[in-house]
């Protein structure tokens, strides 16, 4: 079988292929990021510059939401989330096992106890029914459940609707954390619009990401905004030089507004060829492999293309074999959260979270963004197919 290297001739793409083509992205809006770069830099307004305004006008809008606050990152959007409802010592947070750990780090930077929470087998994302063993856990230990961030995990929203339900019947908040999902869609609402408070990030990997570190917080309660807006510039009063809460500096800066409000123009395209990257995969593979299941409730944006292999599979050989091949692949998450060493001694659903213990060994992901043709794609599927049925 030819290298990588020797395969380079036999395609009009370069192999070994991006898992996340930038560049591509980079190209097709060269000459607008050139143009509003520059017309930041010489009108001087370098943080909280009109940029800045206009993209959080045009993210609400986007969502649905009434407000949206553009802050430095998508683990400070979380933070202020959490300030803003006042989270501390005694307080229990129900968070997923299988995500990354900034959902759970904050919930520790607050003082507060997380709460690990299963995943449903299908969706990866929390599971209802682990929630509600979460809060009667949370609430054995002599904790008080106050909230639950469901993440939208690899793009895909989380089940609002069942969470709502709980999260009403004990007297809840919800903090959605669509860190990977800007803009999925759960049953015609845009992330954003959904739970008392939505956060996303702009790390430059996401769906819609700056070239830098970004985020941004969403919520429909005009007394929440008027906290958060405050508890972003060190907890300041109407003066500056009055502080009447403690906050954080956590101001998006101009230059990255800028860049994103070109992302931005684009990036419904984008969502459409992440859509239709996605249903050439699940065409070509759903025979050979488990491929991810999305509710007829719901659209991805396709943060990650993440396969669940069959027990028993080498998934190290797996990915060896697709690197020989030039298809570089990822494991999102090796490790649930209740098992990494900073979190192992915060309390759980249950004794194990069977579901995401099981999905941490065997889920990979394949190369997933909106400029991969239909020949790569064709060639990503090919060679997994290779590996798997061979």
């Amino acid at each position: 079988m030819p290298t990588a290297a020797e395969q380079k001739t036999q395609h009009d793409f370069h192999l070994p292929m991006a898992f996340i083509d930038l560049q591509a992205q980079r190209l097709r809006i060269a000459d607008k990021l050139e143009a509003a770069t520059k017309r930041v830099m010489e009108g001087g307004a370098y943080i909280l510059g009109p940029e800045v305004k206009e993209l959080e006008a045009k993210l609400a809008a986007f969502s649905g939401a009434k407000h949206c606050l553009a802050v430095s990152d998508g683990t400070d959007a979380l933070a202020l989330g959490l300030m803003a409802k006042k989270v501390g010592v005694g307080d229990a947070v129900i968070v997923p096992s299988f995500t990354f750990a900034a959902t759970a780090e904050v919930v520790a930077w607050a003082g507060a106890t997380a709460v690990f929470a299963d995943s449903d087998a299908d969706t990866f994302n929390i599971a209802p029914d682990s929630i509600e063993k979460a809060i009667a856990v949370a609430k054995a230990k002599g904790l008080r459940p106050v909230g639950i961030i469901p993440v939208d995990l690899f793009g895909l929203p989380a089940d609002y609707d069942l969470i709502q339900a709980i999260a009403d019947a004990h007297g809840l908040w919800i903090m959605a954390d669509s860190a990977q999902g800007y803009a999925c869609t759960y049953k015609g609402r845009v992330s954003g619009s959904i739970g008392d408070i939505a956060t996303t990030s702009f790390f430059p990997a996401k769906p819609l990401g700056c070239y830098g570190d970004g985020g941004a917080v969403f919520t429909n309660d005009d007394e929440t905004y008027d906290v958060l807006q405050s508890l972003r510039m060190h907890g300041k009063g109407t003066d500056k030089y009055d502080n009447v809460r403690i906050g954080l500096n956590s101001r998006l800066d101009t230059m990255q507004a800028a860049i994103l409000l070109e992302k931005l123009a684009i990036y419904p395209d984008e969502i459409v060829a992440r859509n239709r990257v996605a249903d050439q995969y699940k065409a070509r593979l759903s025979n050979v492999v488990k491929t991810p299941f999305v509710p007829d409730y719901a659209r991805s944006v396709w943060a990650q293309y993440t396969l669940t292999l069959a027990e028993g599979t080498n998934r190290d050989a797996f990915a060896a074999f697709m690197k020989e091949r030039g298809v570089p692949t990822m494991v999102y998450y090796p490790k649930p959260l209740h098992q990494q060493t900073a979190y192992k001694h915060y309390p759980s659903a249950t004794a194990t979270l069977p579901v995401c213990e099981s999905l941490s060994q065997r889920v990979v992901s394949l190369p997933m963004h909106p400029y991969m043709t239909p020949a790569m794609v064709d060639y990503v599927c090919d060679q997994v197919s290779e590996f798997l049925t061979a």
